[in-house]
């Protein structure tokens, strides 16, 4: 039986969430919290499979992006799977949600299977590095400064659409939206300009004592200058102003420069996630 999560699931549920966390090929998108109170106030669409009375799998809808992102499935046994993702879309159509996204990790090749079997498709693999931001020290090539600042939305857009080579998902932003965003003490945008011309950027997450690099692009006219290089020295230099003792970068598969270049500069692979999705279209 599936069934929206109730009270007395927690417990079970915090024992399928310690059994996932057991091993790196378990890996998914999945709730945070390991305690019972955490778990009862993060909890949003969440179904639970039950086998004689026991939590036996869980899969988890809540809004995200232009849709509704999967937490899960999440199951002891792999025939369970495809179920959880049948409960999801169902609740997913009742929600009015036209596109779901699932992110299993790279190595769990069940929830992956699982997946591509209930119709979802491989969007990409986003690999995440990390390396303590002291020692990259890339000056910007002649006639290039790097600027810190938000330089207003119509020049972030025609930059982000330039630079930008699979997702454009900040092109629907409204003008306020992005203001918000780049007024958030914690985000910090970094752009490089050729003359007086937008030509590079870099977003910096900052969290405790961590900083993310959330994008990072050059327009196809400037590449291969050394632009995403002083781009990123620039965001460790911020880094470590900042206190932060760990630099995150990630790149998606198609990403070939970056990713060797991450390599090249020290960065440990911390992760990989794959992103998966699938439209739902109204029956008839």
């Amino acid at each position: 039986m599936i069934r929206p999560v109730a009270r007395q699931d927690l417990p079970g549920l915090l024992q399928l969430l310690r059994f996932m966390d057991e091993s790196p090929q378990r890996g998914v998108l999945a709730p945070e919290a390991r305690d019972l109170e955490g778990l009862a106030e993060e909890l949003e669409d969440g179904l639970v499979l039950l086998r004689e009375g026991e939590v036996a799998g869980y899969v988890g809808l809540y809004p995200f992006w232009d849709g509704a992102a999967l937490e899960g499935p999440l199951a002891y046994r792999k025939e369970d799977l495809l179920p959880l993702l049948e409960a999801a879309e169902r609740r997913a159509r009742e929600l009015g949600v036209e596109r779901v996204y699932a992110f299993p990790r790279e190595e769990n090749r069940e929830v992956r299977q699982a997946l591509e079997e209930a119709g979802y498709g491989l969007l990409h693999v986003t690999y995440f590095f990390v390396k303590n931001p002291e020692g990259l020290d890339f000056p910007p090539p002649e006639g290039v400064r790097i600027r810190k600042g938000f330089p207003g939305p119509e020049v972030y857009r025609e930059l982000y659409r330039e630079s930008e080579e699979g997702w454009a998902l900040r092109l629907k932003w409204t003008d306020e939206e992005l203001g918000e965003h780049f007024a958030d003490p914690a985000i910090h945008l970094l752009v490089a300009y050729q003359g007086e011309e937008p030509v590079g950027m870099a977003e910096v997450e900052l969290e405790d004592r961590e900083a993310s690099v959330a994008y990072i692009g050059v327009v196809p006219r400037a590449r291969g200058k050394g632009i995403g290089r002083a781009l990123l020295a620039e965001a460790a230099r911020l880094a470590q102003r900042k206190g932060a003792r760990l630099l995150r970068v990630r790149a998606h598969d198609h990403e070939k420069g970056a990713l060797e270049l991450y390599r090249s500069l020290g960065f440990s692979l911390e992760e990989a996630v794959a992103t998966y999705a699938k439209e739902l279209r109204a029956r008839r």
